[in-house]
C-alpha cells in the first residue's frame, strides 16, 4: 500500500510539473540591444500593462538554433522575430505555425512583403554603411562601398557582419557591379569568386561582427573607422548615446523581419493576442520615434511624425538606389557560401 501510494504521489508531483511548465508565460524573443529597448517602450511595456504576461528574452538568429528548440519538444519560446531567409526556411521545415492573418487584423492590413503564410512583418531596415563623423570630415565622408574598401583614404580597422549573406553582394559593389545586377553576377560562379577576391583585398583590415549592438559599439570605441550596420543602430546611437554617426544610403541592402509561432506553441492564443497588439497602427507609429526603421501596417505610416519620415529606410531618397536582399538567392546558396565564407575568415 505504501509502495502503491508513493507511486501515486509520485506521478501526482510528476504531472503538476509537467502542468507548470506548459503554463509558463509568453515568450517573445527579439534581437537585443536598441532596438529591443525600443520595442520595450513601444510594445512590451504597453502589452503587459493592458494585463498580459509576457517575457522577452534575444538571440543573434539561425534557424538551426530554432530547428532544435522545436524537434527537441520543449523550445521555452513562443514569439521569434527572425530573418528573411529564417522565415522561409523555417516555413518550409515546418518549424512555425501557420498564420491565421484574420486573427491579427487581416493580410490586407499590412504592406504586400509583409504577409507570409507562416509570419507577419515587423519592420523594413537597411544594412548601410556607418562611419563617424567626428573622425571623417564631411568634405571626405563615404559615399559608397568602394569608399569602405579603400584602406589608403580610408586607413583604419573596418568591421562586416560575420557571414555570406550581404557582403558577397556589399564586395561586388565595391568592386564596380551596379545595385541592380548584383544577383545576377553572384547567381555565376565567376561572380562568387569575384565577391571573395575583393573581400581579400581589405581582410587584413578586418574585423567582424555578430550580434545588431556591435557596430556602433565598434564606433564609438575607435576600433574601427566604418562598419556595416542596421540603418536603425546608427539612429538610435545618435538618438540615446548623443553619437555623431554617419549613414551612407547610397548601396544599402534592405529587408523584412518577420514574426513567427514556433510549432506547438502552448501560448498559441497568446501569441496571437501579442501579434495582434504590435500589429495595430498607432503601436507601430511610435517605433521610429525611438529607432529609425520602417514599418508595416500600413495605416502606420500617416501616423509617424513628418520630421522623422527622413530618417527611415522607406524614404524615397533612401530606398531609390538600394537593393532588396534576395531571399530566394540566400536559400538556395546559403549553406554552400556560409561554408566556404567561414573557411575563409579562418585563413590567415
Amino acid at each position: 500500500m505504501k509502495t502503491r501510494l508513493t507511486l501515486l504521489l509520485g506521478a501526482a508531483l510528476a504531472l503538476g510539473l509537467a502542468g507548470a511548465a506548459q503554463a509558463r508565460d509568453l515568450t517573445v524573443v527579439s534581437w537585443g540591444g536598441a532596438y529591443q529597448q525600443a520595442q520595450n517602450k513601444v510594445y512590451f511595456t504597453p502589452f503587459k500593462a493592458a494585463g498580459n504576461k509576457m517575457i522577452d528574452e534575444s538571440w543573434d538568429g539561425g534557424v538551426g538554433i530554432l530547428r532544435a528548440k522545436v524537434q527537441g519538444g520543449n523550445a521555452g519560446w513562443d514569439v521569434v522575430q527572425v530573418e528573411s531567409d529564417e522565415l522561409q526556411l523555417g516555413c518550409e521545415e515546418g518549424l512555425y505555425e501557420t498564420l491565421d492573418f484574420t486573427k491579427i487584423g487581416g493580410k490586407d492590413a499590412y504592406i504586400p512583403d509583409a504577409v507570409h503564410k507562416c509570419g507577419v512583418g515587423a519592420i523594413v531596415y537597411d544594412f548601410v554603411l556607418g562611419y563617424d563623423k567626428d573622425k571623417i570630415p564631411a568634405a571626405n565622408a563615404p559615399k559608397s562601398w568602394a569608399d569602405f574598401f579603400d584602406t589608403t583614404k580610408y586607413p583604419g580597422k573596418r568591421a562586416l557582419r560575420l557571414g555570406a549573406k550581404t557582403n558577397l553582394e556589399i564586395a561586388l559593389m565595391a568592386d564596380g557591379v551596379a545595385p541592380a545586377d548584383v544577383y545576377k553576377v553572384l547567381k555565376t560562379p565567376a561572380g562568387v569568386d569575384r565577391a571573395f577576391k575583393k573581400l581579400s583585398t581589405i581582410k587584413k583590415d578586418l574585423v567582424f561582427w555578430k550580434s545588431g549592438a556591435q557596430p556602433p559599439q565598434f564606433l564609438a570605441s575607435g576600433e574601427v573607422v566604418m562598419t556595416s550596420v542596421y540603418n536603425g543602430r546608427v539612429d538610435a546611437a545618435n538618438h540615446d548615446d548623443k553619437r555623431n554617426f554617419g549613414i551612407v544610403w547610397n548601396q544599402a541592402l534592405y529587408t523584412i523581419d518577420s514574426w513567427v509561432i514556433l510549432k506547438g506553441s502552448p501560448n498559441k492564443d497568446e501569441a496571437y493576442k501579442f501579434l495582434n497588439f504590435v500589429g495595430k497602427p498607432d503601436y507601430q507609429a511610435k517605433l521610429p520615434e525611438y529607432i529609425a526603421y520602417g514599418v508595416t501596417n500600413k495605416a502606420a505610416t500617416p501616423l509617424i511624425d513628418p520630421k522623422r519620415l527622413p530618417d527611415l529606410p522607406t524614404a524615397p531618397d533612401n530606398i531609390k538606389n538600394a537593393i532588396s536582399l534576395s531571399t530566394a538567392f540566400w536559400l538556395e546558396n546559403n549553406d554552400r557560401l556560409t561554408e566556404r565564407f567561414n573557411k575563409w575568415a579562418a585563413q590567415n
